[in-house]
């Protein structure tokens, strides 16, 4: 079947495939949706779950522990972490990978059944657990608020507005606010006027209770109509609590609330969360678009709806952006749009240097064509245009030209020799267009790992498959038909010309071939010893999983000592923000207390309610400024604030996040554990491989714990219950209701004035209501001592087995294997008591998890790869000469990647076999082309040396091309290891397919 003659003889179905790929691709320029990476789905879920008064260990054993139980019965379980708290009980559901976004609601629906049926069995007075599974949501535009010198209730009211005009905006899916100023009502009652008055605490609550509750009143009928009797509730003030009457036990009188209490609207005394942004009190505005709309675009609304809102905007509400994913989305596309606009240019000025204009634009046409056509093909498979897609187009490209060079330069041969260009190109598509066809397939099963991949790795570079196997198509298809018909177009029949391979340059090759042929015992030990000795330069290439992202970001984390007031963390931040701003090339900070910021891009894990913790994202001018202030804060916070852990990250590509280097520690007993982890913190500080070093118990808090005497309490007529509410009641308060206005729900909390309440030596002087006797009994009668003891707060477990987690980072200058390396023997020499493991995680475990998964897929490609070459030649010879020459490769790639000391990336990985398809494509059409020289009866020797040098000019381009065409990629921190690796490996690569196929082909055939 001859494609390429067809194609020249019916040009108008070869010319629909062309505006096809033309229109089609301006088309899908305009519709595809654009990101700035890949989606990836967040399999987790996190149950959470109130136990007010327990301690953590309680919560873990009463807990934690029954819903893991019930949790662990779901099959599509892959990993359950928990925290337990005092009065908190957090747990991680992870999910197989193998499970996609489509299948995830029915997976989440099943949790929320089996942890509904394990309720039963938790004890009285725990909460309802509540599954969590949209904590993955991801809000791109993420913009902080400051309005100095508004009250308090007018921020709410501005926050509220902006949050309504924000989700009327087309696209926009959800727009969530956080670090809105919290009030309570306080209801502040002196503990004297109880006592004298004799009234207990529990009837002020009751009363405040019962006189706010919503109740059904019933219904009545009228006629033939039934009208609902409604209750409304007696407060719409303050005033109205004011107006509140409580009766004093044992007789009809009654007092006013305010003849006891001071009762007062302000700012919560210990709120959940402060947000700063530059030095300034803010709260936070958070948009996340629609799953299948154009990021940019619905960005481009949101701007438009704010500059609407500006003149109804109160003068002094200031809008500022912390992170607006659409314009990072569209800066990132629009360079790599014209980096692969560069290296298309390249490649067609490279092929018009040697093959001249014709040609080039013979070839020129091709890619472009390819190109378009592969943005139309992702239109219709809603593949985004992202980081990944788009890399995947310029990881193809010397693939991609490839095929259209083979046919062009057998299209120019034909023609030198005095064929018509329409003969010329059907014999050269004739010719080649099967050891092309197989040659394009083993480059796309190169990739078909990742595609197949079913973990979070997979699916983040599912699009590079996908891209690639489109693109790769689409160039076989085209480089029979279209460069076929362009070159019938534009090439003119020549006298026979039968030295056309006489030139200096195919001289100097044909007489280096020669010489290799006659001494081809040596070059392949030549080759093998470069090859040995390339693997073990390899062992010195630094290694590392994903590249820092580009975006010019990073965190400072700080932790003070665990049960730090979030009053005190917040003066710490507001001084640290202070120097951080002051540092040069700091273009914003933003400041999250409390807990982290909402999840503004996918990659980032936002850190769970913590009184002790600051997060900064510090925006700068450059990235490149990031690394040496990094390290300067760290140094400068840590000398101001010792007793505070002080860590920096980068913003990464791809999944992953959290440590980088972990030492996990499983076993039973805290106090062993804590030994363990104490004795690798050690190591890690004496090594220099290693920075941030902490551990996730963190400390354990001061506890004040009353000793209570049941008989003490059954003689006074006090319950155990009495004493604690007297306690709450005397520290931070009781909840005794809550107050509604509109849509806000404000707690009214009751408590002593300050004098009484923020001194712990007072507790002794506390008195407890006596039901039995109605009358207070001193809390001392019941309570024999008031200890204070160091007692655990943070419990964590991972697949319901105590863990201790030892964290760090690699020191500034190091990967992470680096930074293992320096410590992993140490830590590993610790002696474990029976029952106590040590495992890795990290970094290492993400990168070995998405390795393993990868090489879980690469048996059955490499399989599909080696059928393909058997196929294609119907013999073994041949294909064993080709994957022969394959690890070869590796001699240009570990010199690259040594001199350019960039560390051998999963997306190094990427282009490995991206020249591993190139290499073997190279190597197939040479063999075909020597197997059929000889198969014309010509000598086999001279075959081998003239099919050789017939080969010479279109690997030659190919590799230049492709090797120039990656030069707009050494400037991208994503793509850099990738570029260099194929850069490095393909110079090598054109002498090794050039040299070492003919030799193996001369040795492994006998051929004299």
């Amino acid at each position: 079947m001859n494609i390429a003659r067809y194609a020249i003889d019916k040009p108008v179905n070869t010319w629909i495939i062309i505006l096809a790929c033309l229109l089609g691709g301006l088309w899908g320029l305009a519709t595809v949706g654009r990101l700035e990476d890949p989606a990836f789905t967040v399999k987790q879920a996190i149950v959470v779950t109130q136990y007010p008064g327990a301690t953590a260990t309680e919560v873990e054993d009463e807990v934690t522990e029954v819903l893991e139980s019930a949790i662990q019965q779901l099959s599509q379980l892959k990993k359950i972490t928990s925290k337990s708290m005092p009065g908190y009980s957090e747990i991680q559901v992870e999910i197989k990978d193998k499970y996609n976004s489509e299948t995830m609601p029915q997976v989440w629906d099943e949790l929320r059944r089996k942890v509904g049926d394990a309720r039963s069995s938790l004890p009285e007075g725990v909460g309802a657990p509540v599954v969590n599974d949209d904590f993955g949501d991801v809000f791109g535009m993420f913009y902080a608020v400051t309005a100095n010198g508004f009250s308090d209730e007018e921020k709410r009211d501005i926050a509220h507005y902006l949050r309504r005009e924000l989700l009327t905006v087309p696209g926009v899916a959800k727009v969530s606010t956080a670090g809105e100023p919290e009030e309570t009502i306080y209801v502040e009652v002196s503990n004297k006027q109880l006592i004298g008055l004799g009234i207990p605490v529990s009837e002020v609550l009751k009363t405040i209770q019962s006189e706010n509750a919503v109740t059904s009143a019933g219904s009545i009928r009228v006629d033939d109509q039934r009208i609902r009797v409604s209750m409304q509730s007696s407060f719409d003030s303050v005033e109205a609590i004011q107006a509140l009457r409580v009766g004093l036990p044992g007789s009809t009188e009654q007092i006013s609330l305010t003849d006891i209490a001071t009762i007062s609207r302000e700012p919560t005394e210990t709120p959940s969360q402060f947000i700063r942004f530059n030095g300034e009190s803010a709260f936070t505005l958070a948009v996340a678009g629609v799953s299948d709309a154009n990021i940019v675009e619905v960005g481009q609304a949101v701007d438009a709806r704010f500059a609407e809102l500006e003149d109804r905007i109160p003068l002094g509400v200031k809008i500022s952006p912390v992170y607006e994913q659409h314009k990072v989305v569209d800066t990132a596309i629009n360079d790599f749009i014209l980096n692969l606009a560069i290296s298309v240019v390249i490649v067609i000025g490279v092929l018009c240097l040697f093959m001249g204009w014709r040609m080039s634009l013979v070839v020129g046409v091709t890619l472009l064509l390819t190109v378009m056509g592969t943005v139309f093909f992702m239109g219709i498979f809603n593949i985004e245009m992202e980081r990944i897609s788009l890399g995947a187009l310029i990881i193809a490209m010397g693939m991609l030209v490839d095929n259209a060079i083979v046919i062009a330069e057998g299209m120019l041969i034909n023609v030198q020799k005095g064929m018509s260009a329409r003969e010329a190109a059907s014999d050269s598509a004739a010719r080649t267009q099967f050891p092309l066809l197989g040659a394009t397939f083993i480059g796309i099963m190169a990739f078909a790992g990742i595609g197949l991949s079913p973990d979070a790795t997979g699916e983040f570079l599912f699009s590079l498959f996908a891209v690639i196997g489109i693109s790769l198509t689409l160039s076989w298809i085209l480089a029979i038909t279209v460069t076929p018909l362009m070159g019938h177009y534009l090439l003119k029949p020549q006298v026979g010309d039968a030295t056309m391979y006489s030139g200096r340059f195919y001289g100097v090759y044909r007489r280096f071939l020669q010489r290799a042929l006659k001494a081809s015992g040596l070059t392949v030990v030549v080759l093998v010893v470069l090859t040995g000795l390339s693997f073990y330069g390899f062992g010195f290439v630094k290694q590392a999983f994903f590249p820092s992202s580009n975006t010019p970001m990073f965190y400072v984390n700080y932790l003070l000592p665990q049960g730090v007031d979030i009053n005190a963390t917040k003066r710490d931040a507001e001084e640290i923000e202070k120097i951080i701003l002051g540092k040069e090339g700091v273009e914003s900070v933003a400041t999250f207390v409390g807990r982290g910021a909402t999840r503004f891009m996918l990659t980032y894990q936002p850190e769970q309610p913590n009184s002790a913790y600051t997060q900064f994202i510090v925006t700068m001018t450059d990235r490149k400024l990031i690394d040496p202030l990094a390290a300067d804060l760290r140094r400068i916070i840590s000398e101001q604030y010792p007793s505070a852990e002080v860590r920096t990250d980068r913003l990464v590509f791809g999944p992953g996040g959290g440590a980088k280097i972990e030492a996990r520690f499983s076993g039973e007993d805290s106090e062993e554990l804590r030994r363990l982890a104490q004795k690798a913190m050690d190591v890690m500080h004496g090594s220099s491989s290693v920075i941030d070093i902490r551990q996730d118990w963190r400390q354990k808090e001061l506890t004040i714990t009353p000793r209570v005497s049941s008989a003490r309490t059954l003689q006074a007529g006090v319950s155990r219950t009495d004493v604690a509410e007297t306690l709450a009641f005397a520290t931070t308060g009781v909840r005794a209701g809550t107050y509604r206005e509109g849509d806000r729900l404000i707690p009214i909390v009751a408590r002593p004035p300050v004098d009484e309440r923020l001194n712990a030596n007072r507790l002794r002087e506390r008195l407890v209501w006596s039901a039995t006797s109605q009358v207070y009994v001193p809390i001392t009668q019941v309570v024999t001592s008031f200890d204070t003891v160091p007692e655990e707060v943070l419990v964590r477990r991972l697949n319901r087995a105590r863990t201790l987690t030892v964290q760090a980072n690699p020191a500034d200058g190091l990967t992470t294997p680096q930074g293992l390396e320096g410590i992993k023997a140490s830590v590993e020499a610790i002696p474990l008591k029976p029952g106590y493991h040590l495992e890795w995680g990290g970094e290492y475990e993400s990168s070995r998890d998405a390795q393993a998964s990868l090489g879980s897929q690469l048996p059955l490609t490499m399989v599909i790869m080696l059928v393909i070459s058997v196929l294609l030649f119907g013999r073994v010879k041949q294909p064993l000469i080709i994957w022969l020459v394959v690890p070869m490769a590796l001699v240009g790639v570990a010199a690259g990647l040594l001199i350019s000391g960039l560390p051998f990336s999963f997306t190094a990985l990427l282009g490995l076999l991206s020249l591993s398809g190139m290499l073997m494509k190279n190597a197939i059409v040479l063999v075909d082309e020597i197997d059929m020289q000889i198969s014309e009866d010509i000598t086999p020797g001279d075959a081998i040396v003239e099919a050789s040098v017939s080969r010479l000019r279109p690997v030659f381009l190919a590799a230049a091309t492709t090797i120039l065409g990656m030069l707009p990629l050494l400037g991208d921190a994503f793509f850099a290891s990738m570029a260099v690796t194929i850069m490095g490996g393909l110079a090598f690569a054109t002498v090794l397919t050039m040299v070492a196929v003919p030799v193996l082909y001369k040795l492994i055939f006998g051929i004299k």
